[in-house]
Formats: C-alpha cells, structure tokens, sequence
C-alpha cells in the first residue's frame, strides 16, 4: 500500500510536558484545561462546533518513536497484542480522546479533560454523538477486570523512549 500523509490542523496544548504521570486516558483527566489552536485556513470548518458538548480528537503521538505488536499495557501486566489495547506503541502513532468543549474563541478551542502531550499535532476532529458514538456491550476483553483503574491510572516509563532515542 501507498503511504498516507497528514497534515495537522492545529495543535493541542495542555499541562502535560511529559509522558510519565500524565493521564491514561480522557476519563482520568476530567477538568483538566487545554485548548486548541486551529490554523487560520481551517477557520470555516468551525461553522457550528460551537453547538457542541464533546469532541473526539484524533491526533498524532508525535513523541512516539517506536512501535510494537506486542505491549504490556497500563491497565495490565501481560503482554497484549496492540490492537487489543489502547497502547501509544501503535505502528501508525494515532491518538483517540473524547475532550469537554468550553468555548470557541475564533481558531481557539477551549476543552477540557485532555490527556495528552502539550504541542500535540491535531489530525482531526469529529463531534461525540450518543447515538451514534456509544455502544453498549458486554464483551470487552481483558478490560473486564481492569477499564475502572483508568481513572487514577497515569502512563509511566513503559512508553517513554530511552535514553538517547528522541522525545
């Protein structure tokens, strides 16, 4: 296959300026303020966010250097295939949250329960609809036992690049 190439629409800033304690996920970030500076030629395509409650961010891992296939991931101590996970090791560095919308201030978006690196390229953003966003099942794998830590659960070392990779 053709490689794909992305370009980012703005960035994202938050609190977080490193990868250790941060949040694992949105949920374990709830209040926590960030916002979103678009770049000027994505303007129009703001027409009505406003209107919205939530957002789904998709962006890039931009400090990723390193993928796997198999990860032990935060919420768990064996090791699981990446696509059973939620893991930034992914081969391509995506990232997925569901972010609070507080305000919209011309190509600045004002959310909140960010769990992400501070400059972090936005991909793209997609309003959360209930009913087409949540899905109520039973079967979620290992997360059974382990999805209720993601609130406290913050990433540590196992996803931070060593020393002498880049950040």
């Amino acid at each position: 296959m053709e490689p794909i190439f992305l370009r980012p629409l703005g960035a994202i800033h938050t609190p977080y300026r490193e990868i250790a304690g941060m949040p694992i996920q949105s949920v374990g970030a709830v209040g926590v303020a960030g916002w979103i500076e678009l770049a000027p030629e994505f303007q129009a395509g703001l027409q009505d966010v406003a209107g919205l409650e939530y957002l789904i961010l998709i962006y890039h891992l931009h400090r990723q250097t390193s993928a796997r296939l198999s990860v032990i991931p935060f919420l768990d101590n064996q090791p699981r295939g990446v696509f059973a996970t939620r893991s930034p090791q992914r081969p391509n560095a995506l990232g997925l949250s569901i972010v609070r919308l507080v305000a919209v201030d011309g190509l600045r978006l004002d959310v909140e329960d960010v769990d992400m690196l501070d400059g972090t390229p936005l991909l793209d953003i997609k309003p959360y609809v209930p009913a087409f966003d949540v899905r109520h099942t039973e079967r979620v794998g290992w997360f059974a036992g382990n999805a209720h830590r993601a609130v406290q659960a913050r990433a540590d070392e196992r996803f931070t690049p060593p020393a002498g990779e880049a950040a």
